[in-house]
């Protein structure tokens, strides 16, 4: 894949967000490394604006992210509506958390496009990129700064200096995470597709609306209901140029309800296996899925959304 700098779209970006600080609700420091934090709602209320242009960072700058009201037969939520160019690039090699930083009794998952700097995921190698830059934009859904420690250590592996990485930070129950989170709803079509064995060179355009969810008192609660948002909510749409028709094979067990775990609230799935990562993973992804197969002129569909699910997780209404 041709290199498209990623990481130097991103820190354009990132200096539109500080250039706005105080309108925001951020605050941006410089840590002791001399990396750049910028706060989107650790010690800050942040901002529904704060997290849309985090959502286009984590995209590496190949994204448009929009606030929208969503509407689900008898009610409506705000939400976001994602269009992306690029999308392997914009979504697998920068959007993805799939960077797990740790060290010093801190953990959190990294996105953005310092990711390809780095290079150290497998999905990287099923791309076939990484980038080469002076400066490096990671993104954590974190409640806490990251130690010194953690800060040299993700610096090295970029291949740059700890003064030329940027790291914003936001956690899951915050206004910004919450729109960022929900801004990955395309990227999770995308990583299914990719666990499926697709080749993700065939995707060309990728537009997707997710609702957003209402900030939660506790992180855990949100992530319960960041992740129905997507799961029973999400939509998507992808181009595909795949003349063998690969796509019709596949379709079928992209939309979440593929999962074995489809239909229950994801912060009761949690409280039922005690870990994230005994939930079957063909849930992680949207609720409805459109492909538009460009090489055939067909259109494919599966999936729905579950409007009583989001009343019962995102609205607190009980299903009758």
């Amino acid at each position: 894949m041709p290199e498209l700098n990623l990481n130097r779209r991103a820190q354009a970006l990132v200096r539109q967000l500080v250039a706005a600080k105080e309108n925001l609700g951020i605050e941006v420091t410089t840590l002791p490394e001399g990396s750049l934090l910028v706060d989107a709602g650790i010690n800050v209320p942040g901002s529904l604006e704060a997290g849309r242009l985090l959502a286009e960072i984590c995209l590496g700058g190949l994204g448009r992210v929009e606030l929208v009201p969503l509407s689900f037969g008898d009610f409506w939520l705000p939400g976001v509506q994602v269009t992306v160019q690029q999308p392997a690039l914009a979504c697998i090699a920068s959007q993805y958390a799939g960077w797990a930083l740790k060290g010093e009794g801190f953990f959190a998952l990294a996105s953005g496009p310092a990711r390809a700097l780095a290079a150290k995921e497998e999905v990287f190698q099923t791309l076939g990129y990484r980038e080469r830059h002076p400066v490096g934009v990671l993104v954590l859904e974190t409640r806490n700064i990251p130690p010194g420690p953690v800060i040299r250590k993700v610096a090295k592996d970029c291949g740059i200096e700890p003064e030329h990485l940027f790291l914003l930070v936001a956690p899951t129950a915050s206004l910004a995470g919450s729109v960022q989170i929900a801004a990955r709803v395309v990227e999770t079509g995308l990583h299914k597709l990719m666990e499926l064995g697709y080749d993700l060179a065939l995707v060309t355009a990728a537009f997707g609306t997710c609702p957003l969810a209402p900030i939660a008192v506790s992180d855990l609660e949100a992530m319960g209901r960041t992740n129905d948002g997507v799961l029973y909510g999400g939509r998507c749409f992808y181009t595909v140029a795949d003349p063998g028709e690969e796509i019709v094979r596949l379709l079928p067990r992209v939309p979440s309800l593929a999962s074995r775990d489809y239909g229950t609230p994801f912060l009761k799935l949690l409280e039922r296996y005690g870990d994230f990562y005994r939930i079957d993973p063909l849930l992680f992804s949207p609720a409805e899925v459109i492909i538009n197969n460009t090489a055939t002129g067909k259109v494919h569909r599966a999936g729905r959304v579950n409007p009583e699910l989001l009343k019962e997780s995102l609205l607190g209404v009980a299903g009758d």
